[in-house]
């Protein structure tokens, strides 16, 4: 292996795969980024098992080949070069030598046949445009458990239709569920992916630099979930198992709506907060015609009260909430005003967007004991 690539090329790619790295692993080949070099390009690949990427950029080829380094200290050093070229050869025992200008570094290296193979892509299912799966996976990816005892639930669940996406996740103690209307050319009926937690947070670092307009391919095996964006290519070990019922879930009988502007919910809700239980996060929200009340009180810290003025025709209730849970929720809807929904003070609460269209966003919260 001989090559030479310009270093902003190099470090581009190496960090878009930084977060695939298996930072802490007993298996040393993990914790390496794999380089082949052939033709004009040089193809880089980092897995932890559960989750691969590779991608490429040019390169000035003199001999095929691949070798593998530490991934960190590989970023860490092109980092600090200079904006030049740097070339790359393979020595004996696996070591790689970097030089660039006069300055000349051998990284210990491992053997190429210890990377793990990654699986082949099938042919494409569908191609979702990048800006809406980003959509998606900001307004859902936080409810996503992080209990791994709840296996099923340390992701979240992709519905792909002929006319509309859908995307759930939940931790039990809420869920938050998005449906857009958008035609997926070429898709016959309907597809259902579980998608990792950690595979959505390196989608969505692809989907924020993909251009406008761009879209993902999408396929899948009975293992594994395939996302190509350009030439970065995201390999998922898909989640096993059966996602919750989500549907049966959703309220339908929370008749006592209140609507509030979302900053200044926000913002109440975050200074309430200061002075409520460290470990409850609990917050109390009374309705009534004068609008809502929110406060919070423990014994280390005191207490909180403030009023929102705001249009409320229902019967008086007061209902607790986990205070995060709410914020989670008003900073990934943006901005405008949302929809408290309620029934009762034991019942699960809902908000929404009071006005997106094309949108349908619904997020569910259980209520705490106060």
């Amino acid at each position: 292996m001989d090559f030479s690539v310009h270093k902003k090329e190099l470090l581009e790619e190496l960090e878009r795969i930084q977060g695939v790295v298996e930072k802490r692993t007993t298996i040393p080949i993990l914790s390496h980024v794999l380089l082949e070099a052939s033709g004009d390009r040089l193809r880089l690949s980092a897995t932890d098992l559960e989750l691969a990427m590779h991608t490429s950029c040019p390169a000035t080829v003199k001999k095929e080949g691949g070798g593998t380094v530490p991934a960190r200290k590989l970023v860490d050093l092109v980092r600090l070069l200079p904006d030049e070229e740097i070339r790359f050869r393979l020595l004996d025992n696996h070591w790689v030598q970097l030089t660039a200008q006069r300055k000349t570094y051998r990284m210990v290296g491992l053997s190429r046949d210890n990377f793990p193979t990654l699986p082949q892509r099938p042919p494409v299912l569908v191609e979702i445009p990048a800006e809406i799966l980003l959509e998606l996976i900001a307004r859902t990816a936080f409810a996503i458990s992080t209990e791994e005892s709840r296996y099923t639930l340390n992701g979240a669940l992709l519905i792909l239709k002929p006319q509309g996406l859908v995307m759930v996740a939940t931790d039990g103690h809420r869920l938050a569920l998005v449906e857009m209307d958008h035609a997926l050319t070429g898709l016959e009926g309907e597809v259902r992916a579980l998608v990792p937690r950690k595979a959505l947070g390196e989608l969505r670092r692809l989907a924020e630099t993909a251009e406008e307009g761009a879209a993902v391919a999408f396929a899948q095996d009975e293992a594994h979930l395939f996302f190509q964006l350009g030439g970065r290519h995201l390999i998922a070990r898909k989640l096993m198992g059966q996602f919750p019922n989500f549907e049966a879930v959703l309220p339908r009988d929370n008749n006592r709506t209140v609507v509030l502007d979302r900053d200044e919910f926000s913002s109440a809700l975050r200074r309430v907060a200061q002075l409520a239980d460290e470990r409850s996060h609990a917050v109390r929200l009374a309705l009534a015609a004068e609008g809502v009340e929110i406060s919070a009180s423990s014994p280390d810290f005191g207490e909180a009260r403030e009023a929102i003025e705001t249009e409320y025709r229902g019967e008086p209730l007061t209902i607790g909430f986990n205070a995060q849970y709410l914020l989670d929720f008003l900073e990934a809807t943006g901005t405008g005003p949302v929809s408290l929904e309620l029934k009762d003070e034991s019942s699960a609460g809902q908000l929404r967007p009071a006005d997106h269209p094309g949108l349908r966003y619904r997020y569910v919260v259980m209520p705490m004991r106060l």
